[in-house]
């Protein structure tokens, strides 16, 4: 059944989170041919209203929000997609190999695991983005670990509760490697849960980032970011001015139409489950 068909007897609920996704999408893919100004240029006086001009508005230091908004679609999005995949890669990985290996690798795995989640995230991802610098990469690798654990969770989780099953075992007799028992039994079954939990952690790790970048410890200005975004023009909330609205709008929009497919893929993957016990 192909995805069209699945998406015509989806929920509205699941229509619109999917509108919602593709409209951030593409404004992130076109940012330079949607965007009327520059990134980083400034067109006029700091926290102008919205007008003919500049349709949201102006920052703090007279760049064009619209613009702004849109680059910031671009930087966050694109990020937080990154992080989320290299964080479900590793995850997977190393979670589906915990399972099926058991013993001492299982072990050493996830009291690795422990160990890491044992530290609150957001103190662990300040301490470390305090030591090692904020650059791009150095965020990206940080969040994108930090993350893995949850994901190894999961996935072992799922994995365990696979690998005992007959087809699994059928496997095994038959003389088939470990890799391939993965990739060709387990990973199919787990696809459903790990789909739906793939769009929350995209959730996590994209409000993350604005958290670091509202705390000073995201992406780095003049780049533009939403959770930057919402701070360099916190002040203008002292003087009634709505400009520091926009990003913080923007992030929730993108948090629900994600939350609303997610919370689809999870009752799909419910019923799949039910329809086979």
């Amino acid at each position: 059944m192909t995805f069209l068909r699945l998406l015509k007897k989806s929920p509205f609920s699941a229509r619109v989170g999917l509108g919602m996704i593709l409209l951030n999408i593409f404004a992130a893919v076109f940012a330079p041919y949607i965007a009327p100004h520059a990134e980083t240029e400034i067109v006029g006086d700091v926290w102008m209203t919205s007008g003919e001009d500049h349709v949201l508005g102006t920052d703090h230091l007279g760049r064009d929000m619209f613009t702004r908004l849109i680059y910031g679609a671009r930087n966050t999005i694109t990020i937080a997609m990154l992080i989320t995949l290299i964080s479900f890669t590793v995850g997977i990985i190393l979670g589906f190999l915990a399972a099926v290996l058991g013993g001492w690798a299982d072990q050493v795995f996830s009291r690795v695991v422990d160990i890491m989640m044992a530290f609150p995230t957001l103190i662990f991802a300040l301490m470390v983005l305090s030591v090692l610098g904020t650059s791009v990469p150095v965020l990206i690798v940080v969040i994108a670990l930090l993350d893995s654990t949850r994901v190894y969770r999961i996935s072992r989780a799922l994995a365990m509760d696979i690998e005992v099953m007959e087809f699994v075992e059928a496997a095994r007799l038959r003389g088939e490697g470990i890799w391939w028992i993965i990739t060709q039994e387990i990973l199919p079954n787990a696809m459903p849960p790990l789909i739906a939990e793939f769009g929350l952690r995209f959730c996590f790790v994209f409000l993350f980032i604005s958290a670091l970048s509202f705390l000073g410890l995201g992406i780095q200005p003049p780049t533009a970011d939403w959770g930057g975004m919402v701070r360099e023009n916190s002040g203008a909330i002292t003087f009634g001015i709505l400009t520091p609205l926009w990003p913080a709008a923007a992030i929730a929009f993108l948090t629900i139409g994600v939350n609303l497919m997610a919370d689809w893929f999870l009752q799909r993957s419910g019923r799949i489950r039910q329809e086979q016990e």
